[in-house]
Parts: C-alpha cells; sequence; structure tokens
C-alpha cells in the first residue's frame, strides 16, 4: 500500500513538473522609442497579471522567462504609452515601437536639438522625469544635475530658488540653458536667474546637458556647454494627479495636475498648478510661490501640428546677499545659518535684501510636414518679466557688525530704532530707507528651423534665430523707515526729488538688445555606424542704452548711439560605432561671442562707452568613447576649450573725479580635463552609477601694459599689469566623483543612495583686479556628501499612489561651498558661504 501511495506521489510530483516546465515560455525582444527611433534602456516589461518581470538592457533588448505558455506583456515606461503584447510559446518579437506618451514630444525634440545617444558627438548626460521627481525634492531646480560630469552646483547665499550651476568651471554667463529650445539666458548679462522658473521641475520631461559645444544650433554660444530642459507638452491619455510635499524648516507645497488627452477632435490640454512656502533653511529667507503650466495642442491634420505653452512662477523670497568670515560663522548663535539681513519692524518680519519676480513665458509652435522629406518647426515666444532686488539707501544702518544697530551681539536689524530716527528727522526725510532695484522687461522671439532629407544619407537643416529684448532698469523706494520723504539728487530733470514710497530714485534707464542669428548644418548619417555633421552660423548683436535721470530730456545723449558686434561660429564632428557595443566620437569647433552689455556701457552712461570692445573668441576640441553592453553602460571623454580675449573692462576714479578706463585685451584662460560616467544594472532590481570628472583649469598669462584711458580716450598715467598666468580658475570644483546606487526592494518599492566628493575648489575673484603679483585665491578644503531617497507605489482604494522621501547631506556634514578671496588668501580673510546641513522632504502624489 505504502509502495503504491509513494508511486503515485512520484507520478503526481513528475507531472506537476512537466506542467510547470511546458507552461514556461522565454520571450524577447528589443524596444524602439517611435519619436527618436532609437533602443530604450530601462522599460519594465512585466508578464500581465504576475509579479513576473524583466527590463530592457542599453540597446533595448529583453529576455524573460514567462510563467504561463501563454499570455500578455505590458510594456511601461516613463515618458511613453503602455503597451501589451501577446505571447505564445517562444518568442522571438522582434523590434517592438513605443509611442511618446506627449503630444508634440518628437517636434519639441528638433527645435530644442536634442542629442540622440551613440548618434550625436557630443559629451551628454540626460535626466528623465521619473529621477527628478524621485530626487529634487525642496532641493534647487539645478542640483538634480550635481551628479553629472563637469557640474558644480551650489545654493550661494541660501534662499529660494538663487542656486547657480557652473559647467566645466564657466559661470552661468557661459553656460546656455534652453526651455524647449528657447533661450533664457539675460539677454544683457547672460545669467540665469533660477528663482524665475519656480515649480519647473514638475513639468521637466527630460533635462539635458551637453558639455562643451554641445548640438544646440543658433542658441547662445556657450563655452562651458547647454542645459536643455524639455517640458512636458500634453499627455495622450487622460488623467492627473494631485501631489503635496512637507520638508524642513516650514517647507510647504501642493500641486495638481490633469490632462484631457488626445481627443477625437485632434485637441489635448494639459494644466498644472502649485503653491511652495517655507521659511527657509537659512536666517530670514521666507519664501513663497505660485507656479503654472498650460499646453494645448491642437492635431491639424497629418501635415500641420500647434501647440501652445505658457509657464511661469510669481515668487518672493528672503536673501542672504553677503559672504562673511568664517570666525564670524562661529560667533554667531545661528552658525552656517546666520544672515544679516534681516529683522522685524513693529514685530513684522522685515527683509533688508529680499528678491521678487514673475517671469510669464508664453510660446506657440507650429509643426509643419512639407513632404515625407522635408518639415518646418517654428516656435514664437514673448516673456515679460517685472520685478526686482531689494536692498537699502541713504546712510547704511544695517552693517552686521554695527552694534548700535543691532539687537544683541551678530542679532538682528534693529528697524524700529531706525523707525524712530526717520521720525524724529520730520522734514528733513528719512536718512536710510529700503528700495528695489527694478529690472522690468519684454523679450520676444522667432525660432525656426527647416529640415530636409537631400538623400537617404544627408539630411540639410538651416534655421533662423530673431530676438529682441528691452530691459527697464530703476530703483523705487519701498519703505521710508518712518521718514516723510527720502531726498534724492539723482535725476537731473528732477533734481529735488522728494520721493514718496513707489518714486523712482537713483537711475532710470533701458537697454535694449537685438539679436539676428542663422545657421546651415548638413548630417551624413548611416545607420548602420557612421555619423558626422558640420555647421555653421553667424550672427549679429545690437545694444543701445537709454538714460532718463543722467540726461536732460532735451539732451540727444539721452539715447545713445546703436552698437553693433558681428560674430560667427562654425563647428562639426564625428561619431563612429565600432560594433553593437563600442562608439567613439570627436568634435571641434570655433566661435566668436559678442561682449555683454555692461562691457559696452561699462559706467553706466551714455558718454564713456566700449564700443570698440572685442569678441570673445573660443576654440574647443572634444574626443570620446562609449560603451553599451547588457549590464555596463559607460562614457570617457576628454576635452581642451580656448576662451581668449575674455572681456574684461577696468575703470578707475581719477584725482579729479572723472573717471579713467582700461579696455583689458589678452585675458585667456584653458579648460582641459577627463569625465567619466557609467552604469552597471548588476541584476534587474540592482544598479550601480557612477562619474569622475577632473580637471585643470587656468589662466594662461600675464597681461603687460594695459593702457588707461581718460573720459575722452586719451592714454593717461602709467600702464597698469595683471599678474593672472597660471593662476586657477576659480568658483567651481575642478575635481569631483560620484556614486550612486538604485535598488528596487520590490517592483512598487526604489531605494537610492548617493555619495558625491567635490575637491579644488578655488575661491572666486576678478582676474582684472590681480594688479600686483599674488599667489592662487584660496584653496576651500574638499568634501563628501550623502543623500538618499525611497519611493514606496501602492493602491488607494482604485487609484495609484505613491509616497517619496528623501534625506540630503544625510551626515550633516559642515561644508564651505562657495567663497570670495581676502587679501591673503587665506581662511582668516576670505569671506564664505556655508552649504545646507541636513534637510529633509516626504512627499505623497495620489493618480487619477
Amino acid at each position: 500500500m505504502m509502495k503504491k501511495v509513494s508511486q503515485c506521489l512520484t507520478i503526481l510530483v513528475l507531472t506537476m513538473f512537466c506542467s510547470f516546465a511546458f507552461a514556461q515560455s522565454t520571450v524577447s525582444g528589443t524596444i524602439i522609442g517611435s519619436d527618436m527611433n532609437q533602443p530604450l534602456p530601462g522599460v519594465n516589461v512585466i508578464e500581465k497579471g504576475t509579479s513576473n518581470g524583466s527590463a530592457t538592457n542599453f540597446d533595448g533588448q529583453f529576455i524573460i522567462n514567462t510563467k504561463s505558455a501563454t499570455g500578455e506583456l505590458v510594456l511601461s515606461f516613463v515618458g511613453y504609452t503602455s503597451k501589451t503584447i501577446a505571447f505564445s510559446g517562444d518568442m522571438d518579437l522582434g523590434k517592438i515601437m513605443m509611442d511618446p506618451s506627449e503630444v508634440g514630444l518628437q517636434e519639441v525634440q528638433i527645435i530644442a536639438s536634442v542629442a540622440v545617444d551613440r548618434k550625436t558627438p557630443v559629451a551628454v548626460s540626460t535626466i528623465r522625469a521619473s529621477e527628478i521627481e524621485l530626487k529634487l525634492g525642496s532641493q534647487e531646480f539645478p542640483e538634480i544635475l550635481k551628479s553629472t560630469p563637469g557640474v558644480y552646483v551650489t545654493k550661494t547665499g541660501g534662499g529660494f530658488g538663487d542656486g547657480e550651476i557652473r559647467l566645466r568651471g564657466f559661470n552661468s554667463e557661459n553656460v546656455a540653458v534652453m526651455i524647449n529650445g528657447v533661450p533664457v539666458n539675460d539677454m544683457e548679462n547672460g545669467r540665469v536667474y533660477w528663482s524665475n522658473w519656480a515649480g519647473l521641475g514638475d513639468v521637466t520631461s527630460s533635462m539635458q546637458v551637453q558639455r562643451g559645444l554641445g548640438a544646440s544650433k543658433v542658441a547662445v554660444p556657450s563655452i562651458g556647454g547647454t542645459i536643455n530642459i524639455i517640458s512636458k507638452t500634453t499627455d495622450v491619455e487622460e488623467g492627473g494627479n494631485f501631489y503635496t510635499t512637507l520638508g524642513n524648516d516650514g517647507f510647504k507645497k501642493f500641486g495638481v495636475t490633469y490632462s484631457t488627452g488626445l481627443m477625437d477632435n485632434g485637441l489635448a490640454v494639459t494644466v498644472s498648478g502649485s503653491k511652495t512656502d517655507g521659511d527657509g533653511y537659512v536666517d530670514g529667507t521666507p519664501f513663497n510661490a505660485i507656479s503654472y503650466f498650460l499646453n494645448v495642442s491642437k492635431e491639424i491634420n497629418d501635415k500641420h501640428k500647434i501647440a501652445l505653452t505658457a509657464f511661469g512662477a510669481k515668487q518672493t523670497h528672503g536673501q542672504r546677499q553677503n559672504p562673511y568670515l568664517v570666525e564670524t560663522f562661529r560667533e554667531s548663535e545661528s552658525g552656517r545659518k546666520y544672515n544679516s539681513d534681516w529683522g522685524y519692524k513693529d514685530g513684522q518680519f522685515t527683509s533688508v535684501e529680499d528678491n521678487f519676480y514673475h517671469k510669464p513665458q508664453i510660446s506657440l509652435n507650429h509643426y509643419w510636414n512639407i513632404s515625407q522629406a522635408s518639415s518646418l518647426s517654428t516656435a514664437a515666444y514673448v516673456s515679460v518679466g517685472s520685478g526686482g532686488g531689494g536692498g537699502f539707501s541713504g546712510v547704511n544702518k544695517f552693517r552686521f557688525d554695527d552694534d548700535e544697530y543691532r539687537i544683541g551681539n551678530l542679532g538682528t536689524v534693529d528697524f524700529d530704532k531706525i523707525v524712530s530716527e526717520n521720525e524724529t528727522a520730520g522734514v528733513e526725510g528719512s536718512e536710510s530707507i529700503l528700495r528695489a532695484s527694478r529690472n522690468d522687461h519684454i523679450w520676444y522671439g522667432v525660432l525656426s528651423t527647416f529640415k530636409t532629407d537631400l538623400t537617404d544619407d544627408l539630411v540639410l537643416l538651416t534655421g533662423l534665430d530673431l530676438r529682441g529684448y528691452e530691459g527697464f532698469h530703476f530703483t523705487e523706494v519701498t519703505d521710508l523707515l518712518g521718514g516723510q520723504y527720502f531726498s534724492d539728487a539723482s535725476d537731473v530733470n528732477n533734481p529735488n526729488n522728494q520721493a514718496q514710497v513707489g518714486d523712482k530714485i537713483l537711475y532710470d534707464n533701458d537697454g535694449k538688445v537685438g539679436w539676428l542669428g542663422g545657421f546651415v548644418q548638413a548630417e551624413y548619417d548611416i545607420q548602420e555606424n557612421f555619423n558626422a555633421f558640420v555647421s555653421v552660423s553667424a550672427s549679429n548683436t545690437s545694444y543701445q542704452r537709454v538714460d532718463r535721470f543722467l540726461y536732460l530730456d532735451s539732451d540727444p545723449l539721452q539715447e545713445s548711439d546703436v552698437y553693433n558686434f558681428f560674430a560667427y561660429g562654425a563647428k562639426g564632428g564625428a561619431n563612429y560605432r565600432l560594433d553593437d557595443r563600442n562608439n567613439v566620437f570627436f568634435n571641434l569647433g570655433y566661435f566668436e561671442r559678442a561682449p555683454f552689455f555692461n562691457s559696452i556701457f561699462a559706467n553706466r552712461n551714455n558718454t564713456d562707452v566700449n564700443g570698440d570692445a572685442p569678441n570673445q573668441r573660443i576654440t574647443s576640441f572634444e574626443v570620446g568613447y562609449g560603451h553599451r553592453a547588457e549590464k555596463l553602460s559607460a562614457n570617457i571623454n576628454l576635452y581642451h576649450t580656448t576662451w581668449k580675449d575674455r572681456t574684461e573692462f577696468a575703470s578707475f576714479q581719477a584725482q579729479d573725479g572723472t573717471r579713467n578706463f582700461a579696455n583689458i585685451l589678452g585675458v585667456n584662460a584653458l579648460h582641459m580635463g577627463v569625465e567619466l560616467d557609467f552604469n552597471y544594472r548588476v541584476s534587474s532590481t540592482f544598479s550601480v552609477t557612477g562619474m569622475a570628472s577632473i580637471g585643470d583649469w587656468r589662466w594662461q598669462n600675464n597681461v603687460e601694459d594695459v593702457i588707461i584711458f581718460d573720459e575722452e580716450n586719451n592714454a593717461v598715467g602709467d600702464p597698469i599689469n595683471l599678474f593672472i598666468e597660471d593662476l586657477h580658475v576659480g568658483n567651481a570644483a575642478q575635481t569631483t566623483f560620484g556614486l550612486g546606487t538604485i535598488y528596487k526592494l520590490t517592483p512598487k518599492t526604489t531605494f537610492t543612495i548617493d555619495y558625491l566628493y567635490n575637491g579644488d575648489i578655488y575661491a572666486d575673484y576678478d582676474p582684472s583686479n590681480r594688479t600686483t603679483k599674488r599667489p592662487d585665491a584660496f584653496k576651500l578644503p574638499d568634501f563628501g556628501l550623502f543623500d538618499s531617497a525611497i519611493r514606496h507605489g501602492f493602491k488607494f482604494g482604485s487609484l495609484d499612489a505613491e509616497l517619496t522621501g528623501r534625506i540630503n547631506n544625510i551626515f550633516d556634514t559642515e561644508f564651505i561651498a562657495d567663497a570670495r578671496d581676502g587679501a591673503e588668501s587665506d581662511v582668516f580673510t576670505t569671506r564664505v558661504f556655508y552649504g545646507f546641513g541636513r534637510t529633509f522632504s516626504l512627499g505623497a502624489k495620489l493618480n487619477f
């Protein structure tokens, strides 16, 4: 009897095993994105109804052993519409196309010059929406790039939106930033103010850093590289979400997004809005922002699509404008959070230094498929900015070390005492007031790119870039601090101005900038293994200044002449795919860039005009190697960038009170280095990422016998010399190293931990001030930081939900992030900004 039972059990087990074995199938395939016709790495492949899954490798390939002989596979990837494919038995599904989940995304990428992996011959790193959402939290938007080779990001003073990014040692003036292909660098000074784009992280589809020459064709010539931000367009499928984030120091954010999906009439609409506020990590830096985004897309027919996009953020935040000595931070009760630029007036919080701005940007894009071989993509845009930054005028009673107007040692500003003194002054007016330096503007432009296939392998692109800009600069009274008026004699048309709140003081002028650019580019593309391009471009930048305070209304000098600066450039490169896994590339280029507005009108008047300022000249060369295998993706590149005739204009006051100036030529710098990044997929649930960047950025030469001119352009005095040869360029980490892990604890739970090391950072300094021989600027202590994030998805009723927690600077490391070189280039005379200590945030999102 027992023998028969044993035999039956054996047969049953064998039958079950055979059934299980025969029920399994091996299914493979390659997933391609239809928008760029490129493999998609990291696509989730799940056997429907199970937790059995796999993911595509770096070539878009996957293999999955299914639990059933027949069934369906569900393919999902951020930014693409999910797809379900049936299988039966062992199958090779071949190439599977996945379509973008956003209408018009492909067309936006054409205007924005998005680089394609293993095709565009540039060093590039791409951050997608899923990673931004996971890691950003309460950080500054550019901080999402801090683990990218060659990038150094700081919060500077620590105010909301005051972060800065430096790329290969070049600051924001020398890094082109584009949103959907539209340049956002200030037309007058080239800077980027990230506070203008609060909330952009909520609606970013992808963020791409193109280091060096980049793939952009007609945008602002970039020395360090290009940051290419692609916003959401509008979703193909209907849906939306609610989200909230809470964090340290009162950080609160609430938002909602809704998309109609692509409707039968070809119309699709997405709208998003959020509110953010908090107390700020640094003392006296509270903030609030209202952010919004709208995209309306319409497929008119097979040949024409249009899309209207509008976004912006109305924000205000307290600032810490002044760096301090290390000794000052240590003496303060607040330590590294210390800020002297605020206090209480009649019990109400009051900032000495703050920022307020609203810069909505509206663009209308038209995409025209002229024929199977030709297309025309055009974007017309307008941006109207309003706002500025706070400060004081009159007697300086706001010094951090002036105990007479401080409550306690290194305490807050005693506003009530200042108010009392102004009230006592009576008809004499206020001695000290608060004011705002306004920088309103209107900016409009058109970008248009025509693309045609001359042959199967040769593509021709031509385009125009037309921009107009007018900035309105003035100072207005914001608070009389108890007085009856503020006496100001700056306006020659009203020399006895007794200014009230809202009245203009100190200056009132306009800056007018025009830009006309064009390009021609040829691309040679053999799909199997070779891509190459050559591009030439030219532009004319015009500047004009209007001053209503320094010149009478009847004076023709109130409006300056128009000064034009022609520049051109040429670049080319090639990418060769050695085989399915390895590729090499190179690029080289030369371009000129017009000097900035303030270099032409350096003395801020219409008389001492530096109309002969030379163009800056940049030469860049780069080579790189890429490897793509099933588990390992890696890139390494070497770059060499020479920056000649950097715009330097020194101004001096003569003994008789007139101004002398020197147009300094021959200030040259060399930036070279090596960069490495990799991604190693240990398993389908565990990956390791890493990067390293080693740079050597120095000023190349001393500049001798710089001639000083008077206001009538006559040579005066003895020539001066600049002693900068072989000094390190300051203000960025020349050595960086990063290592991170991504681990899927469960199919719905992702955990990350990242380490970032920054070293060889020299304090910032102005090379035109190095008129005596001095050593290198102060070298900041190296530092390393750990960050971590975890996300868990779950069902909330019938809806999908997720929780995300983040901790930045886990070990509360104390470090100096920014510094201004002192008289002795040491820790005792250098003024610094400390970086943030430990911060955290917790976010929740509910999809519907």
